[in-house]
C-alpha cells in the first residue's frame, strides 16, 4: 500500500524540478520576445526608405510575436499550475503532521437548528470539515458541507466505491484541483447560471448573415479604393454606414460585453476541468453517474464550452480601441459575436448548470478521495443485516491525533440505549462526538478510524450544544426544550441514532432527574436508538426498569495526589466523581 507521505515528498521533489524548468523556458521566452522586437526595429531602421520591405517586416515580426507572445502564455499557465500543485502537496504534508488550522474551517455552514452539526465539531476551527476539506472552489465547498450534513443512508456501498477509485486516482485528483485553483471568478456560478438562465436576446435574426456579406462588400470597397476606383470619401461614407448599424444597438452591446468580461476566465477553465472529466474512465458508477451531466449526444461538453471560450475572446478585442472601430465599422465585429453568443446561450444556457453542478461534485468527491488516500489503515464499514446497528472494534476520533489517542470497542443494537456516567474530563463528550461522527463518515461511504465496523445505515440526531438567545429572548432552558422537541418530532417519522449530553442542564436536579426520566422512557418507546452521557447517577435506575437500557461509564482515579483518566468505555455505574478534588486541587476551595 502506497504510504502518503513518501508520495507527497517526492511528488513535490518532481514538481519542484519541472517548475525550475518551466521558469528557464519563461526566461528564454522573454529573451527571444525581445530579440524579435529589436531585429525587427532594427530591420524597418535599415530598410526605411523601402515600403515593401517594411511591411514584410512588420507581417512577418507581427505573426512571430503573436505566436511567441501565445506560447509565453502556455508556459506561465504551466507555471502556475506546477506552483499550486506544489502547494498542494506541501500542504497534504502538512496536515499529515496534524498543521491544519490554516485551512477554510467551514464556519459559515454552521446551523443549530441542524439536525447534528452544532454539536459534533463538523464545522469551524479544529472540525472535521477544516481537516478533510482540500476543495478548490466554494462551490464545490458548499458541497462538501452538504455531504456532511444531508443526513442520507442511501447509496453507501456505491459512495465507498466512488471514494476508494477516487482515492487511487491521486495524481488525477491532484491535477484537478490545481487547475480549479487557477480559475479566477468575478461573479459566483449561482450568479453565472441565473444570468444565463434569464438571459434576453436582442440581435435581430438577419445578423445571421449580414456581417458575413457587409464584410465581403468592404473587402471589395477596400479593393476599389486601391486601384483608384473608390475614393477616399467613399470608403470613409462605407466605413461610417458599418459603424451606424451597429451603433443603434451600442448600448446593449456594452452590457452584454461587461458581463461577458467577468465570466471569460471563468470558461476558460471550467473547459479544461470538463476536459480532465472527459478524458478518464471511472469503474464507479455513482461517479460516471455524475460523470453523465457533461455529456452531449455526438459532442464533447468540452469542445462546446472551448468554442464559445473562442467566441468571448473574439469579441473581447472590441475593448482594444483602434481595432474595435476598425473591425466595427468594416467587418460588424460586435453583432457578428453577439449574434454567436446569444445562439450558445439560447442552445447551451440551461445545462451550464449542471455542467458547473458535476464541477462542483467532483471537486468535493476529490476531498473525500484524499482523506481515504490519507489514511489507508481506517476501515471501509461493512453493512450489518440484522438488528445490529453499530459495532466497532478499536474505534478512536479522527481528529485525535494517533500516537495519543485511546480506542474502545463498542456494540449496541436496535432500539438499545446506554446511558453512560462519568467524572470530568473522563472521556464522555469527546466518545460521543466520536460515535456521531463514525455514523456520519459511514453514511457517506467514508473509512472511518476502527480496526473495523459492521453498521447498520442510520440517520443521526444530536443534542449536546444547546445555547440560548438574547436576540430571540430565549433562556437556555426553553432552548434545550425546543431541541427536544426537534429530536421528538423526527423520531415519529423515521428511525434515527440519538445522541444526548447531559439533558435538562438547565432545571434544578430534582426536576432535572424526574424529567430526564420520563423523556428516557419516551425514546426507548420509540423505534430509536442512542446514548445518554449524565452526571446524574439516578438516571441509572432507569436500567432497571427498562430493558433496552443499559448503564456504561468513563473511569477516574486518583493516584498519589494526581488524577489519572483511561478513557475506556465501561459497562457499569461510574462511582468517582473529581469535582471536589478540582476545586481543591487548583486551590479554588479549601
Amino acid at each position: 500500500m502506497l504510504n502518503p507521505i513518501t508520495f507527497y515528498k517526492e511528488r513535490k521533489d518532481k514538481l519542484s524540478k519541472q517548475h525550475v524548468q518551466v521558469k528557464r523556458q519563461l526566461w528564454v521566452s522573454s529573451m527571444v520576445r525581445l530579440t524579435v522586437f529589436v531585429l525587427a526595429i532594427l530591420g524597418i531602421y535599415l530598410f526605411y526608405d523601402n515600403s515593401n520591405y517594411i511591411l514584410l517586416i512588420v507581417l512577418f515580426a507581427a505573426i512571430l510575436f503573436l505566436y511567441l507572445v501565445s506560447r509565453h502564455s502556455d508556459l506561465s499557465y504551466q507555471k502556475n499550475k506546477l506552483l499550486a500543485l506544489i502547494s498542494i502537496n506541501e500542504t497534504e504534508l502538512q496536515v499529515l503532521g496534524r498543521k491544519f488550522y490554516q485551512l477554510p474551517d467551514g464556519n459559515e455552514f454552521l446551523d443549530q437548528a441542524h439536525f447534528y452539526s452544532q454539536d459534533i465539531d463538523l464545522f469551524g476551527k479544529g472540525s472535521f470539515y477544516q481537516y478533510c476539506n482540500r476543495t478548490s472552489l466554494s462551490e464545490g465547498g458548499q458541497t462538501l458541507a452538504d455531504l456532511l450534513t444531508e443526513n442520507s443512508i442511501e447509496k453507501v456501498i456505491e459512495k465507498q466505491d466512488a471514494i476508494k477509485e477516487l482515492g487511487f486516482l491521486a495524481e488525477w485528483r491532484q491535477d484537478f484541483s490545481a487547475v480549479a485553483k487557477l480559475i479566477k471568478t468575478e461573479v459566483s456560478s449561482a450568479s453565472l447560471i441565473r444570468g444565463l438562465k434569464t438571459y434576453q436576446s436582442f440581435v435581430p435574426n438577419l445578423m445571421k448573415w449580414l456581417p458575413t456579406v457587409f464584410s465581403i462588400f468592404s473587402l471589395a470597397v477596400i479593393g476599389l479604393y486601391y486601384f483608384n476606383y473608390v475614393s477616399g470619401w467613399g470608403l470613409l461614407l462605407w466605413f461610417f454606414i458599418g459603424l451606424g448599424i451597429g451603433g443603434r444597438y451600442l448600448r446593449r452591446i456594452n452590457v452584454l460585453s461587461q458581463k461577458i468580461s467577468k465570466a471569460q476566465s471563468s470558461f476558460q477553465q471550467y473547459q479544461k476541468l470538463i476536459l480532465l472529466l472527459e478524458n478518464i474512465e471511472f469503474q464507479s458508477g455513482y461517479l460516471n453517474h455524475e460523470k453523465d451531466n457533461i455529456l452531449e449526444e455526438g459532442v464533447k461538453v468540452s469542445q462546446v464550452l472551448k468554442q464559445f471560450s473562442q467566441m468571448l475572446n473574439a469579441f473581447d478585442h472590441r475593448n482594444n480601441m483602434i481595432f474595435g472601430i476598425v473591425a466595427n465599422g468594416f467587418l460588424l465585429w460586435d453583432l457578428r459575436y453577439c449574434y454567436a453568443i446569444e445562439k450558445w446561450i439560447s442552445r447551451h444556457g440551461d445545462q451550464v448548470g449542471q455542467w458547473l453542478n458535476a464541477i462542483a461534485f467532483f471537486d468535493a468527491y476529490s476531498s473525500l478521495g484524499n482523506f481515504a488516500f490519507n489514511h489507508p489503515d481506517y476501515t471501509f464499514p461493512e453493512i450489518s443485516k440484522n438488528d445490529l446497528i453499530i459495532e466497532a472494534v478499536d474505534v478512536s476520533h479522527p481528529m485525535l491525533d494517533p500516537s495519543e489517542g485511546v480506542t474502545n470497542n463498542f456494540k449496541i443494537s436496535r432500539e438499545e440505549f446506554f446511558v453512560i456516567t462519568g467524572a470530568n474530563m473522563a472521556g464522555k463528550s469527546t466518545f460521543l462526538r466520536t460515535i456521531s461522527l463514525q455514523i456520519v463518515m459511514a453514511n457517506m461511504g467514508l473509512p472511518v478510524c476502527a480496526a473495523s465496523l459492521f453498521y447498520q445505515p442510520i440517520k443521526l440526531i444530536t443534542s449536546m450544544r444547546t445555547v440560548d438567545s438574547l436576540t430571540e429572548h430565549e433562556s437556555y432552558f426553553f432552548s434545550e426544550l425546543k431541541r427536544l422537541k426537534f429530536i421528538i418530532d423526527n423520531i415519529k417519522e423515521d428511525e434515527y441514532f440519538i445522541v444526548l449530553d447531559e439533558i435538562l442542564k438547565g432545571t434544578n436536579s430534582t426536576d432535572k432527574a424526574i424529567g430526564s426520566r420520563k423523556f428516557i422512557e419516551k425514546l426507548v418507546s420509540s423505534n430509536s436508538t442512542g446514548l445518554i452521557a449524565t452526571h446524574d447517577l439516578s438516571l441509572c435506575k432507569v436500567a432497571k426498569s427498562l430493558e433496552k437500557v443499559d448503564n456504561y461509564y468513563f473511569d477516574a482515579a486518583i493516584v498519589n495526589d494526581e488524577l489519572h483518566f483511561d478513557y475506556k468505555f465501561k459497562k457499569g455505574i461510574c462511582q468517582n466523581m473529581n469535582a471536589s478534588f478540582l476545586l481543591k486541587k487548583m486551590n479554588i476551595v479549601e
